[in-house]
C-alpha cells in the first residue's frame, strides 16, 4: 500500500468518524451518501483497487476494508441513538392524562326501525302474543309451496324474489316462520314474527331488503271478528290514536280465504293518522287458507285461524314523518341523531316485556 493511499484512509477516518458522532438525521444521511455512496469516497477507493498490483491491491484492500467497517458500525451506532432519542420525544409529545375526563362524545341513539320493532313486541307481547325467528335463508317449500302459492305465481318470478344457487331463496316475507311454528307447535297458537325480508326492486318507496311483521293465530272458533279486533287494538296502540278507524277491504291472498287489505282512517291533506275522511292502506290480512293448515298436518275442520302482515318501514315513516325509504339504510349519523331514540327511554307498553 502506498503512502498516498495510508494518507487518504487516515484522514477519511479523522474526519468522518467524529463527524459522524455528533451528526443529526439529516447530517448523518448526507455523511453517510458522501462516503459509502455510489460517487463517495470510500467506494472511489474501493474501485481504485482494480489498477493495483495484486500483491499491493490485497494489502490495500485490506486497511480500505477495515475503514469500511469502521464507518459502517459508527453509522449503525449514531442510527440507533438518533432513533431512540426520536421515539422518546414521540412518546412525550403524545403522553395522555388518563386522569383527565374523556372528550365529550354524542351520545348513541336507537334506529327508528329498532324502536318500531320494540314497540310492536311490547305492545303484542302484553296482549299474549310469542315472538318468534327464523332464517334469512329459506327453501322454495317454506317460503311458497306450503303457503299454498302455485307455480305460476308472480312472486316466485326472477323479478320479485332472489334465487340462490342451490335452490334456496332470500325470504320474500316472514310468512316461513309461520309454516315452522305450524310445524312443530300444536294450536293454540299465537305469535308474531318481526324480521328482515328481501325483494328484487329499490327506489323512494322500496328497498330490496326491508322488514316486516307477521302475525298469527290458530285455534277454535276464531273468526274475521277476532281479527279486526287485533287490529285495532294493535294499530290504535302503535299510532297513540284510542278511536282509530279501522277498515277491513275486500282483496286476494293465495294463503289466506277470505284475504282482507287494512286500511286506517288518515287526512290525505295533512297526513294526521286517525283525522279526515280518507283512508289509508297499512298491510294485508285474512283467514289461514284451509290449504295452508293441511300442509302443516293441523285439520282445518277442526281449526281456524287468521294472519296479517305490515311493513315496519312503512308504520315507522307515517308515525315519524319519514318521507323517504332509503334514508333508512344509508348510515347518516345526522339522520340518526334526528330520528332515532335515547336507549334509557322505554317502549311503548313496555310492560309487555
Amino acid at each position: 500500500m502506498t503512502n498516498m493511499l495510508a494518507d487518504e484512509l487516515n484522514n477519511i477516518r479523522l474526519s468522518a468518524l467524529p463527524a459522524i458522532a455528533v451528526a443529526d438525521a439529516a447530517s448523518l444521511e448526507e455523511l453517510r451518501v458522501s462516503l459509502m455512496g455510489k460517487t463517495g469516497s470510500v467506494t472511489q477507493l474501493l474501485k481504485s483497487l482494480g489498477n493495483m498490483e495484486a500483491e499491493a491491491r490485497k494489502a490495500a484492500g485490506a486497511e480500505i476494508n477495515q475503514l469500511k467497517a469502521e464507518i459502517t458500525e459508527s453509522l449503525a451506532t449514531r442510527r440507533a441513538v438518533l432513533d431512540a432519542a426520536a421515539l422518546e420525544a414521540r412518546l412525550a409529545a403524545e403522553r395522555l392524562d388518563v386522569t383527565q375526563p374523556p372528550r365529550p362524545e354524542p351520545a348513541g341513539a336507537i334506529h327508528p326501525l329498532s324502536r318500531t320493532m320494540e314497540e310492536i313486541a311490547a305492545i303484542f307481547s302484553a296482549m299474549g302474543f310469542a315472538i318468534k325467528d327464523g332464517p334469512d335463508i329459506e327453501s322454495d317449500w317454506h317460503n311458497f309451496s306450503a303457503l299454498n302459492i302455485p307455480g305460476h305465481h308472480p312472486a316466485r318470478a326472477m323479478m320479485d324474489t332472489f334465487y340462490l344457487t342451490g335452490g334456496e331463496v332470500l325470504r320474500t316475507h316472514t310468512s316461513p316462520v309461520q309454516i315452522r311454528t305450524l310445524l312443530n307447535e300444536q294450536p293454540p297458537i299465537r305469535i308474531i314474527v318481526p324480521g328482515r325480508t328481501f325483494r328484487s326492486d329499490h327506489d323512494a318507496t322500496h328497498s330490496p331488503m326491508f322488514h316486516q311483521c307477521e302475525g298469527l293465530v290458530v285455534g277454535e272458533g276464531i273468526t274475521l271478528g277476532h281479527l279486526k279486533g287485533c287490529l285495532t287494538d294493535f294499530l290504535s296502540a302503535y299510532f297513540d290514536v284510542p278511536s282509530l278507524p279501522v277498515r277491513l277491504r275486500s282483496s286476494y291472498f293465495p294463503f289466506t280465504e277470505p284475504s282482507m287489505e287494512v286500511d286506517i282512517g288518515w287526512n290525505k291533506k295533512t297526513g294526521e293518522i286517525g283525522g279526515g275522511t280518507d283512508w289509508l292502506e297499512i298491510g294485508g290480512s285474512g283467514m289461514v287458507h284451509p290449504n295452508v293448515l293441511a300442509n302443516c298436518g293441523i285439520d282445518p275442520r277442526q281449526y281456524q285461524g287468521f294472519a296479517f302482515g305490515v311493513g315496519l318501514e312503512r308504520l315507522t315513516m307515517l308515525k315519524h314523518g319519514i318521507a323517504d325509504l332509503r334514508l333508512f339504510y344509508e348510515s347518516d349519523v345526522r339522520w340518526l341523531r334526528h330520528y332515532g331514540f335515547s336507549p334509557l327511554a322505554p317502549a311503548t307498553l313496555h310492560e309487555g316485556f
